[in-house]
Parts: C-alpha cells; sequence; structure tokens
C-alpha cells in the first residue's frame, strides 16, 4: 500500500465514519476500486485511532463535563448505549467478519436509506423535542448494534434511534458521536491487540501509516463538525437517497457489471 491508496482510505474512514452512510461499506467499495486486497491490521488500527482523536477533540468540553458530573451528563446512559453493540460484537464476531466481505452489502445501503427515511417521518411524531432519555439511549444503543453490519451506518442508525424516541434533533447526533467513542476506542484496541501479536506493520510504509492516519484525522473532524452544524437546520433525506443509489449500483455491480466487485 502506497501513500496515495493510504491517503484515500484515511479520507474515507474519517468522512463515512461520521457522516449517515456507513464507513464500513465504503471502505470496502474503495478497497476494491483501488485494488487492495487486505488493510493491514496496524494501519486499520491507526485510522481508526486517527477518527477517534477527531471526535474527542470536537466534543472535549462535553466528554469532561461527563467526567465531572458523570450523573446530571449521562455518563450511565452512555454505558447503557453501549452495551448492545460490545455483545453482539463480541459474540457474532466472525459472521460479521464474513458480512465485511461485501456479500449483503448492497442490501445493508438500502437498509440504511430505509432508516434514516423512516426516522425522519417518525421524528414529526413529536411535537416537543426533548433531551437524551434511557429509552432513547436504549434505542441508539440497540440501533448501533445494528450498524455492526458493513453498509449500516453507524452515525445514521444511532441518530434515528434517538429520533424514533422523540429526542431533539441537536442532542441525538451530539449523544451518538459520544456513543462513537467507546466503540472506536474498543476497535482500536482490538485491532492493534492482533496486529501486535502478528509482530508487523503489515505492508505499509511509515510515511503511508502517517499520511493515512493524519487524513482520517483531519477529515473525521470535518465531518463531525459538519454533521453537528447540519443536523439542526437540515433532514436527513438527502443521505438516504445517496446511499439507496449507492445501494442499487452495488448490486448491480454485483450481479451484473463486475467493475468493482469480481465475478
Amino acid at each position: 500500500m502506497g501513500v496515495f491508496e493510504a491517503l484515500i482510505l484515511g479520507i474515507v474512514q474519517g468522512l463515512t465514519e461520521f457522516l449517515p452512510v456507513s464507513s464500513s461499506g465504503h471502505l470496502v467499495i474503495v478497497r476494491n476500486m483501488l485494488g487492495v486486497t487486505e488493510v493491514p491490521l496496524f494501519f486499520d488500527a491507526m485510522l481508526h485511532l486517527g477518527t477517534l482523536v477527531a471526535v474527542v477533540i470536537v466534543l472535549f468540553s462535553e466528554i469532561a463535563a461527563m467526567l465531572r458530573h458523570p450523573v446530571k451528563n449521562h455518563l450511565g446512559m452512555l454505558i447503557l448505549a453501549t452495551i448492545p453493540a460490545g455483545v453482539i460484537g463480541i459474540v457474532f464476531q466472525d459472521f460479521f467478519t464474513e458480512a465485511f466481505e461485501g456479500a449483503v452489502l448492497g442490501y445493508c445501503f438500502l437498509a440504511t436509506a430505509g432508516i434514516l427515511v423512516l426516522s425522519e417521518f417518525l421524528a414529526q411524531r413529536f411535537a416537543n423535542k426533548h433531551d437524551v432519555t434511557m429509552p432513547g439511549a436504549l434505542s441508539m444503543g440497540l440501533m448501533q448494534a445494528l450498524a455492526i453490519f458493513p453498509g449500516i451506518s453507524r452515525s445514521g442508525s444511532t441518530i434515528a434511534g434517538g429520533l424514533f424516541t422523540g429526542t431533539n434533533r441537536e442532542k441525538a447526533a451530539n449523544f451518538a458521536f459520544l456513543m462513537s467513542i467507546p466503540v472506536i476506542l474498543a476497535s482500536v484496541l482490538l485491532t492493534g491487540k492482533d496486529a501486535a501479536e502478528a509482530g508487523s506493520m503489515g505492508e505499509v510504509s511509515l510515511p503511508a501509516l502517517i499520511a493515512g492516519t493524519a487524513a482520517a484525522a483531519v477529515s473525521g473532524f470535518l465531518a463531525v463538525k459538519f454533521m453537528l452544524s447540519l443536523i439542526k437546520k437540515k433532514k436527513l433525506y438527502g443521505f438516504a437517497v445517496y446511499v439507496a443509489i449507492l445501494g442499487v449500483y452495488v448490486l448491480l455491480d454485483q450481479q451484473v457489471f463486475h467493475l468493482i466487485f469480481a465475478a
């Protein structure tokens, strides 16, 4: 893997981690387009570390307040919301690893489109939007667990889980990004552990590693800031249209065109 490929993967990782379009799904597509058959474990861990740094910088004040006043600032609800994805990820790790090969990718992009549209439809039923509640945190946690499938957006699903229960749009997005921190941290630690056991950085140079990590951090920072601003004023229908079109194309390419996915 060269610097160019590392930069592209880093940018895609950072942007799509926090936009409601699925980072794992986009990485499957981009890897196939670039001809990168396997991403080294250590490089994967560093990309996730870059996105972790980005979201921590943006939400540093909220994180600090949560640590100073855990009860007032919903630390318990954040832990509750993190449990479903953690349990499902551990129990069904091998199953989801196979899913990452792309067999269900197109269907999952379409599912993300459906989730986004449904969340906006249901959100209109709530006249008085409120802060994150325990049912809302549990709903967002269950939706985050669903997003283990590649093509199901983690940020989109968790925001949708909040909208399903009448959570204020801005507060749902903010809590969804806070929820990403323990999940990304766990991914960094587990992937880093596997890389350490393998005993090498894989087929990636130090300049490529630095470029990819920096690209993930910068693009991730911009994506979080963009989404927190956008969610106040705009609905998620545009993202739904995008992932629906992408899902249809992936299915057609896998079955007919074979431009990205081999027959």
